[in-house]
Order: structure tokens, then sequence, then C-alpha cells
């Protein structure tokens, strides 16, 4: 869900290509980043890269761990460690600290990630749907069924909130966008919309109708260590 993606970071899987592989590539290209990048950042050969990308790769402990720190992410989430364990179970680090967040670092934070959480208020009450997404300017844009909750919801004030969770550090951070959702029906909107979606919904199904939360309010926050 991102402009184009390098020439070296192709989208389709290679044959024998890991889950770690699988990981490494989505990392990198939420990055925006090349092989070529990720390699100088990690003091390791494009080629390398490639390798762990493409094929079964088994990197040595030090080798995951100056990955991770070149993708900004942990060896846990490399390896698929916590897919099935909630985030946030870590003890907190001693001089934690909140911290808010500028409107450009909220949309920066947000332009790199693709799933986030529409909250909005339904007949039998309030209700939250994790969404796959896609930045456009400052507006967040998502498909859903034309004939579910969330199309119904077009013209109504709605909050959709995206975060990250490292419990290996202990910190995070959480964006929260307050905004008028609305459907997309513009031919021109919908193919501009289609073409920088980096896939299609997780969620499977004829979800092919966009919506757009257009922002009043934006606002963020991130716990670091003093």
């Amino acid at each position: 869900m991102s402009e184009g993606t390098p020439a070296s970071a192709s989208t389709e899987s290679p044959t024998g290509r890991s889950d770690l592989g699988r990981r490494v590539a989505a990392r990198r290209q939420e990055l925006g980043l090349t092989r070529e990048e990720v390699a100088e950042r990690c003091g390791a050969a494009p080629s390398y890269i490639a390798y762990v990308e493409d094929r079964a790769a088994v990197p040595s402990v030090g080798v995951l761990v100056r990955l991770a720190d070149a993708l900004e992410t942990t060896v846990a989430e490399l390896t698929g460690t916590t897919v099935e364990r909630p985030t946030g179970r870590a003890a907190a680090l001693p001089g934690a600290e909140l911290i808010a967040l500028s409107d450009t670092e909220c949309l920066r934070l947000l332009s790199t990630h693709g799933v986030g959480r529409i909250a909005i208020v339904t007949a039998d009450g309030p209700a939250i749907f994790p969404v796959n997404y896609v930045l456009e300017g400052n507006e967040i844009a998502f498909r859903t069924t034309g004939d579910g909750l969330l199309a119904a919801s077009a013209g109504t004030e709605v909050a959709f909130e995206a975060d990250h969770i490292d419990d290996v550090m202990s910190q995070g951070w959480s964006v929260l966008v307050v905004g008028d959702v609305s459907g997309v029906t513009a031919a021109q909107a919908i193919q501009r919309l289609d073409h920088v979606a980096r896939s299609l919904p997780w969620a499977g199904g004829p979800r092919t109708h966009w919506m757009v939360v257009t922002p009043t309010r934006i606002t963020g926050r991130r716990v670091v260590q003093k």
C-alpha cells in the first residue's frame, strides 16, 4: 500500500522463499528501502539480502540482529515468534516516558504502515474493524464490502488508529485520526487508489469498495526511554 516498488524488490514470491524471506522483503518495502540500502545498513552484500529474501536462508543470530536493526524492527518480528502472541506483555523499562508527536511525524508513521483500525457507531453500538489502508496525502483510504457496516458509515465521523509495539524494547507508538468518512465514487480516484495499494485486503472476499477518512484531528504518542 505504498507508491511503487524499488526495481530490486519484486512483488512476486520467488520459488523457495521462506517466511523469514517474506517478512524481510515486506518490511524492507514498507520502509521504502532497496536491497542495496538494507545491505549498507547491516554491513552485508546486496546479493546476500537477495538470498535471504528469495531462498530458504538460515542466517546466524548475529546476522538476524543486524538485519533487524537495519529494518528498524526486532528479531522476533522477523522470525514470526510474535504472530500468535498478544503484544504489550513485556515489563516497562525504567524511565519510560510518553511524548506527543507532531502532525508531520504522525503522517510519516502512518505512511509506513498498512493495517489499522476503524471505529464507527452502529445500530448495536460502537464497533472497531481492522482494515488494510493506504495513506493518500493526509487521507486514510481503505477497501471494504459495498453492503457492509463500514460502507453504511459514510457521512459520519469516525476514528482511525494505527500503532506499532516493540515488546523487546517495551516501546511503541500510536496515531489517532478523527474525521469524516466517505465512499469513493469517481472512477479516476478509484483507479489511482487501486494503483497505489500494495495488495488486496487480507480478509479476502469482494472488498472492492474504497472509502476515505478526511482528518479533522490527528494526534500521536510514542513511548520512549529517557
